[in-house]
Order: structure tokens, then C-alpha cells, then sequence
């Protein structure tokens, strides 16, 4: 059976990562999640054949890095593929006019929406005027953190590089210290 992240915060973190993300802190900084959950998140990508983690000897000691593997690429790739056509859907019933529709669909797909932030897959000056359609605030569907700074004034994210790939080194568990 093929795994698919169902959880919108194994997409993220695997997307970070495909961007070229490739430290535990700046992983958890970029996803905004707690280290514990991070870890627990990046156990099971791992064990999923969708990342891997290489321990390197650095100047300053060992040097863990976290790779996004051909199979995780996919993943991401097809993970976005569907966020744009849930928000294109999105687009056509709010160009109807039709609020209740529009809120039905929205909280349905409530959990995703932080995802397509992430992955800049929506027009956010359409997002902010399904909102004032509907008399909503962003903040109702988006915690505040997750808001890109052009509908805000919060930093964002981009959706830019892509990380590479490398299928080799078969490591265990994240066994290093994350102190705060």
C-alpha cells in the first residue's frame, strides 16, 4: 500500500524540505510546529521512503541533514497538483456569488488551507474577498502565523527551489537533542 501524508503538516514539512530546508530548527521554524511533533512527523516520512537523513562530521561536531527523496518529491508534486484544483474550485464558487456554498466548501476543506498558504497556491487578494463576502475573518479558517505578509503583514513563505534528491544513506531514528 502507498502512503500518502494525510495530515496537512506532513505535506508541509515534506515541502519545506523539498525546498531545500534541511535542518530539524529551521524545518520546525519554517512548518511552525513543535519540535516533539516535528520529530514524530519526520520519523514517519523517513520510515515512508519519502526523506532521509545523512549524519555529517562538521567543524563543530556531527551535522544532521534532511533530504527529500525521488518518492517524497512525487508525493509533494501530487499533494500540490490536488490543493490547486481544491482551490480552483474554491475560485469558481466564489466567482458565483453563492456565500453558502462558498463557507460549506471552506469549512470542508478547513484543514488544507494552511497548506495552500504554504505552497502559495492561492490568489491571496481573492482569498481576503471570500472572506469579506462571506463577513469572515481569515483568522476563523488560517491561524494569524500562517497568514502570508501580503494579506497581513505576517511573514510568509515561497514557493521556490526545489531541493534536489538523493536516495542513498539508511540511517535509524532522529536520536539528537533538541533543546530550546
Amino acid at each position: 500500500m502507498e502512503y500518502t501524508p494525510e495530515e496537512p503538516k506532513d505535506v508541509i514539512v515534506l515541502g519545506a524540505i523539498k525546498k531545500g530546508i534541511k535542518k530539524f530548527d529551521d524545518i520546525r521554524k519554517a512548518a511552525q510546529i513543535d519540535a516533539s511533533e516535528l520529530n514524530e512527523i519526520l520519523e514517519k516520512l523517513e520510515k515512508r521512503e519519502l526523506i532521509t537523513v545523512e549524519e555529517k562530521k562538521g567543524l563543530f561536531g556531527k551535522k544532521i541533514e534532511i533530504k527529500i527523496t525521488d518518492k517524497g518529491s512525487n508525493e509533494v508534486e501530487a499533494r500540490i497538483h490536488e490543493l490547486q484544483n481544491k482551490w480552483d474550485q474554491m475560485s469558481l464558487i466564489y466567482k458565483t456569488g453563492d456565500k453558502g456554498k462558498l463557507k460549506q466548501y471552506m469549512d470542508e476543506n478547513k484543514s488544507i488551507l494552511p497548506t495552500m498558504l504554504f505552497f502559495g497556491i492561492m490568489d491571496m487578494m481573492m482569498f481576503s474577498m471570500m472572506f469579506g463576502m462571506m463577513g469572515m475573518m481569515m483568522t476563523d479558517y488560517v491561524p494569524a502565523e500562517s497568514i502570508p505578509s501580503d494579506a497581513s503583514g505576517e511573514a510568509g513563505s515561497d514557493s521556490g527551489s526545489d531541493g534536489g534528491t538523493d536516495m542513498g544513506s539508511d540511517s535509524g531514528g532522529f536520536d539528537f537533542d533538541v533543546g530550546f
